[in-house]
């Protein structure tokens, strides 16, 4: 059976949706990838077209999840990564059987600003941290 993994952010707006498609690409024959959000949110639209552009992920049609939901459904994960700041971190329920529980603080492209050209950037920025991080954590 392969790992699950779970990764969270605010709203499963854009970092954690980052960081699952990224996963699911690129170790989705080693691990099985959830993300999820403290607060269900709208998929963030510069995060649709970094992926799409960049990686060939198209998540057009993806639904947003809710952590309480999971929990609710008694997920059980190998590993459960919060990809932003320490207060949300903070605010994350504790799954049962979690062998382990990471914070990878990134900022939250919410709070970029410029034009949309300096918001693309941003997004890829953050898109090639998360990917580089990915490939650390779980040695791709």
């Amino acid at each position: 059976m392969k790992p699950k993994v779970l990764f969270i952010c605010s709203h499963n707006s854009a970092r954690s949706q980052l960081a699952e498609e990224l996963l699911r690409k690129y170790g989705g024959n080693t691990y099985t990838v959830f993300s999820a959000g403290l607060e269900k949110g709208t998929i963030n639209p510069y995060i649709k077209k970094v992926l799409k552009d960049t990686e060939n992920i198209d998540i057009s049609g993806k639904q947003m999840t809710s952590v309480w939901d999971l929990l609710e459904q008694g997920g059980v994960y190998s590993y459960v990564i919060t990809v932003c700041g320490r207060e949300t971190d903070e605010k994350c329920p504790i799954f049962p059987g979690v062998q382990r529980r990471v914070n990878w603080p990134f900022l939250d492209p919410e709070g970029f600003t410029g034009t949309d050209e300096e918001i693309l950037e941003q997004v890829i920025q953050l898109k090639e941290e998360l990917k580089e991080k990915i490939f650390a954590f779980f040695q791709l």
